[in-house]
């Protein structure tokens, strides 16, 4: 799409009037709020959000569809000196905290843990892109301390679209795929998807690979480098270059400084200028949640501290390899199951453990008891005998800033955690 939309700059005025009008602007900002995180250091944020909005697709995906959908849900990061990009794709099943949204309808929401994609749905209740927008950034925002700073919704309509402009896009599929779901019957081996071929490829989840969510984000970034290569492809094809930069713009929904050729243009003139290998394709480092609480069998939760630590870098504006993250997450943590702590108050606060205590237990952690410390302290800390480091590692790792500490000989069995005043807020 970099390519194709730096084409603009030759087509015209009235094509890039045209172009421009097709995209629709969204201002999120008074529903955001003042509670936000701080900018990066370099660099910029824009959340892509890929919107199951089936309008003008009839009844064929979806039917009765009620609320604003979005399963794909990504955060570009370009870097500041220009050189490399980094695109994180979150599991539309992440197990995370969703702040208080205004609603479609109705009173606004209360904070609560969910899947992700949830949040799209609480502000779209009504088909408001507005409060569905703000409420997608106000969840990305809260558990990863990113400031988002422009944002762009693609909905289906203009995917086929996009494509079919393109005469189709190459997918390998290794077996034969029947999936009754995302109405897709492919046979295996390379061949070009259009139409709802493509769609149903991209979407496809459950006859696939493992059939989970995981899966469906890594055939999605492969697909949408295919679509880069075959778009560069097209580039001086004056037919395709208007199908697929109409067909685009018309299925796009972004901030007021971003809804409109121009800095589109810009944006896609500094990826181009990027080499291959720095746009990195990543998604955050997850695991099943099922480890942690046995009984849910259907979400992922983000491993920390590795999750912590790409978004950290983002804020930085420091590159993260496919490499680096491997190899951070090479390791999972100790189930939260198997780690029993016991919950100390050493702020003087009354209900401060009890209230942490429900917090780690939502996590899966086993609180041993609670109560009160023998005195106040000033710094929050956490013990553990020697034989439980690897589970005091993985509770301190929902602590951030928390570094846990070998318990003396003398001290009473188990994990302790003493909350002093400076205890950090858990991490999803």
């Amino acid at each position: 799409m970099a390519v194709l939309v730096l084409g603009t700059a030759a087509t015209g005025g009235w094509l890039y009037s045209h172009l421009s009008g097709n995209i629709q602007g969204a201002d999120v900002d008074d529903a955001l709020g003042g509670d936000r995180p701080k900018a990066a250091a370099g660099g910029e944020n824009i959340l892509v959000i890929g919107s199951d909005s089936r309008e003008g697709l009839g009844d064929a995906y979806g039917k009765h569809l009620t609320t604003m959908q979005s399963d794909t849900l990504m955060l570009l990061h370009t870097g500041g000196d220009g050189k490399w990009a980094s695109v994180v794709s979150f599991p539309r099943d992440s197990w995370v905290l969703i702040p208080s949204c205004a609603r479609g309808d109705g009173p606004a929401s209360t904070p609560h843990r969910f899947k992700i994609n949830e949040a799209y749905a609480i502000g779209g209740s009504t088909g408001d892109s507005v409060k569905a927008a703000a409420c997608a950034i106000k969840t990305v925002e809260a558990n990863t301390h990113v400031r988002i700073d422009h944002f762009l919704i693609a909905d289906f309509r203009g995917f086929t679209g996009m494509v079919n402009a393109l005469g189709g896009v190459e997918v390998c599929p290794k077996q034969d795929i029947h999936d009754s779901k995302a109405h897709l019957d492919l046979k295996a081996g390379c061949q070009l998807v259009r139409d709802d071929k493509a769609l149903g490829y991209v979407r496809a989840r459950y006859s696939i690979g493992d059939g989970s969510d995981i899966g469906r984000i890594g055939r999605q970034q492969e697909f949408m480098k295919s679509l880069a290569a075959r778009a560069k492809s097209k580039l001086y094809s004056p037919t395709a270059l208007y199908g697929f930069l109409d067909s685009a713009t018309k299925s796009l929904t972004a901030d007021p400084e971003l809804a409109d050729i121009k800095p589109l243009t810009s944006l896609a003139g500094s990826l181009k200028g990027m080499a291959t290998d720095r746009i990195s394709f990543l998604t955050v480092p997850n695991y099943p949640r099922e480890l942690d609480v046995p009984t849910d069998e259907a979400n992922v939760t983000w491993q920390q501290p590795a999750a912590r630590n790409l978004f950290t870098a983002m804020n930085e504006d420091r590159e993260t390899t496919p490499a680096a993250l491997k190899a951070a997450t090479a390791e999972l943590p100790a189930p939260a199951g198997t780690v029993r702590v016991t919950v100390l108050n050493g702020t003087g606060t009354q209900g401060k453990a009890l209230k942490v205590a429900e917090e780690l237990r939502a996590f899966g952690f086993q609180i041993a008891a609670t109560g009160n410390a023998p005195a106040e302290v000033s710094k929050t800390t956490l013990t553990y005998p020697q034989d439980q480091a690897k589970q005091a590692a993985s509770l301190a790792a929902r602590l951030p800033g928390l570094t846990p500490t070998p318990a003396a000989p003398d001290a009473p069995a188990g994990i302790t955690l003493t909350i002093g005043p400076d205890l950090p807020p858990t991490s999803g």
